[in-house]
């Protein structure tokens, strides 16, 4: 399905009843990386798994893109959805897109679930994202495919699991080059991290224990400025957490949603 919000048409899948759960997808692949989630979680939530801006087959506008403009086609989304209220769940890029939606619009987060994710990133990891913007641009996704799926998943998971890992990496040589790029640049001028104190929702950081593009370190310092926040490591797992440990991952997100509705419905009756 699509939704014509914020300008430009966003694709969707809407499935399952309940309290809304919103799956953001990961720089470069689209709502497809969630397939194991929606299995999982639409017996008890209404899951909406769409993608953003410059992905899958959402619309790719010219860039520049910011943070500011991921969160306000969310924003978008869920109005033309008639969704006031959602639970969030950002994976890397997409939890990024996320923490600044909660920074924009608390009344509309019931909680979140930031996975392998970074607040901002140094210099070194900006100037990597230029990088990859440029190579998209010049050459396509076919050089940088190889490397992610080298960064997204540890050496025995790609072993193990080549079916899965073929299958992310088609997803991959199929994005569009211009959105990659305005993707990557986006996020490399995230400066997010002081600003977490605001964030208010229920929130579980989530990170593999092997994830080397946003570390556990980096998990770490969003965990420590949002307040009341729970940090879970996922042994044995590298960056697409989802991906990789997806029952272990699926078990979080419903603990973290049924507990804030839990909380909501115990001060609703105070």
């Amino acid at each position: 399905m699509k939704a014509i919000a914020n300008g430009i048409a966003q694709f969707y899948r809407r499935v399952g009843h309940g309290p809304a759960v919103i799956l953001i997808h990961a720089l470069g692949v689209d709502h497809r990386i969630w397939s194991e989630q929606i299995t999982h979680l639409s017996s008890a939530f209404q899951i909406i798994a769409y993608d953003v801006r410059g992905h899958g087959s959402t619309d790719v506008p010219p860039g520049p893109y910011t943070l500011e403009d991921f969160a306000e086609d969310l924003g978008g989304l869920l109005d033309s959805l008639g969704i006031d209220r959602g639970h969030l769940v950002g994976i890397s890029m997409g939890g990024m897109i996320a923490q600044e939606f909660a920074l924009r619009s608390p009344e509309r987060v019931g909680s979140l679930v930031l996975a392998d994710t970074a607040s901002e990133y140094n210099q070194d990891a900006r100037r990597q994202l230029a990088e990859r913007a440029r190579v998209a641009e010049e050459r396509g996704m076919g050089p940088l495919v190889e490397p992610t799926i080298e960064r997204w998943f540890t050496p025995e998971f790609r072993a193990q699991r080549p079916d899965v890992v073929d299958r992310i990496r088609a997803i991959l040589l199929e994005a569009h080059p211009d959105g990659y790029a305005a993707s990557c640049r986006a996020i490399a001028g995230a400066d997010l991290t002081e600003r977490l104190v605001n964030i208010t929702a229920p929130t579980l950081v989530l990170v593999g224990s092997e994830d080397r593009s946003t570390t556990p370190e980096m998990a770490m310092e969003i965990h420590e400025h949002i307040p009341g926040s729970r940090l879970l490591v996922i042994e044995g797992a590298a960056h697409l957490t989802n991906v990789a440990k997806p029952e272990e991952f699926s078990r979080a997100v419903v603990a973290t949603v049924q507990g804030a509705v839990a909380g909501n419905a115990d001060e609703s009756s105070r």
